[in-house]
């Protein structure tokens, strides 16, 4: 019987786990931190740039409109975003291509949704590509459609909120190049966070390059250059440079490696901020109207108006100054001590919601104008009303008895 031969195991190769994904630093978050809606209102303009070759010749117009919107949410919220809007079209050796970025960002650039549309209409294979961002309550999910002449690619991947503190995309760079312009301020140190080409995670950083002097035409101006790189994992990095105006015109756009570069035509005119001077405080000062010629003109004007008026009135109704005279004789005669109590006895029977008095009026009832906390020797008007009552019922019982 043969001898059994004992197999040998290969080894199990472990698969690595993946890389860990790349993060933000503390100076890219604290820069984001500091910026605002007081500041961004002031970055809300349009501008046009036109696309020009190595030798001069204009191939195209790249255009960039950042401007307040209102954005609604999947949950049907409305929310006050900045809304960046940036186009490009024109030929690269005679074959029409653009690229369409429209996107949805908050106060501290965070982006809410972002569409961006690239195309080369290249005849034996145009290219269309398509990628949208869509932020939800806990990830931002990114759908990518590449279109190869009539095959079409879709691919659909998320990633955790948490994951993507200090993310930028291209819409919100836009918007953080103006910032930066408009504070002379580029943060060297700062990491931030995009997607590659192959839409993955990857760092972005951001370097002053210092200054330089623009002519367009016979004008010039000093414009901060920018650099931004983005560093792939996968492939070669790829850079950017800007150059800005103070107050975040973008003056010059150069892609490093491209055959053309992105220009304006004419110097803008350049935007300041707003300083509003303080209201004036006046002192409140005495009104002394008698020596105020107008104010006691139309004092005068007004008592003569006044007195005209009651003059005519009292002519139409004589009876009235016979009214009062009568009064008048009465409180001279009686001469009491509480004179409104006594004018609201004399002028209440006159009253149009007073009930009748009965026929047998007591002359001694007390008026319902005194007070019960008078020293008034009567008793009030409610109790009188009570005896009358129980003197009566008394009357009726001694009657019935004597029958």
């Amino acid at each position: 019987m043969p001898a059994k031969v004992a197999k040998s195991l290969e080894p199990q190769v472990q698969e690595e786990p993946p890389p860990p994904l790349p993060k933000a630093n503390s100076a890219a978050l604290e820069f984001l931190a500091t910026i605002g809606k007081e500041e961004v209102e002031l970055l809300y303009f349009s501008e046009t740039l036109n696309m020009i070759s190595e030798n001069s010749q204009i191939l195209g117009e790249y255009s960039l409109d950042i401007k307040q919107a209102y954005y609604q949410g999947l949950d049907g919220n409305i929310t006050l975003s900045v809304l960046v809007h940036a186009t490009s079209r024109g030929q690269l050796e005679e074959i029409p291509c653009g690229t369409s970025i429209s996107g949805y960002v908050s106060w501290n650039l965070e982006t809410y949704e972002q569409h961006h549309h690239e195309f080369i209409k290249f005849l034996p294979l145009p290219i269309d590509k398509k990628i949208t961002l869509l932020r939800q309550e806990e990830d931002m999910l990114i759908t990518r459609i590449l279109k190869e002449g009539e095959d079409m690619k879709t691919d659909k991947i998320s990633f955790d909120l948490n994951l993507m503190d200090g993310f930028i995309s291209e819409s919100a760079n836009l918007l953080l190049l103006r910032v930066m312009a408009w504070r002379q301020n580029v943060p060297n140190s700062a990491k931030f966070l995009t997607f590659d080409e192959e839409g993955k995670l990857c760092h972005s950083t951001y370097e002053n390059l210092g200054f330089q002097t623009i002519r367009v035409g016979s004008q010039q101006a000093e414009a901060l250059v920018i650099e931004q790189t983005m560093h792939s994992d996968e492939d070669i990095p790829l850079s950017w440079q800007y150059y800005l105006l103070p107050d975040g015109h973008l003056v010059k756009r150069i892609q490093v490696g491209s055959p053309f570069c992105c220009i304006i035509t004419k110097l803008p005119v350049m935007r300041e901020e707003d300083e509003f001077e303080p209201k004036p405080v006046f002192e409140k000062k005495p009104l002394d109207w008698e020596e105020d010629a107008e104010l006691f003109s139309i004092f005068r004007d007004r008592k003569e108006e006044l007195q005209a008026s009651h003059s005519t009135y009292m002519r139409h109704h004589p009876e009235a100054q016979t009214l009062i005279s009568d009064f008048l004789l009465f409180l001279l005669l009686r001469q009491p001590s509480n004179v409104v109590t006594f004018a609201a006895e004399y002028f209440g029977p006159f009253a149009r919601d007073k009930q009748p008095l009965p026929p047998f009026h007591s002359s001694n009832r007390p008026s319902p104008f005194r007070s019960l906390e008078t020293s008034s020797p009567f008793v009030s008007y409610a109790k009188l009303e009570k005896m009358e009552s129980f003197s009566e019922e008394k009357i009726g019982e001694n009657s019935q008895e004597e029958s």
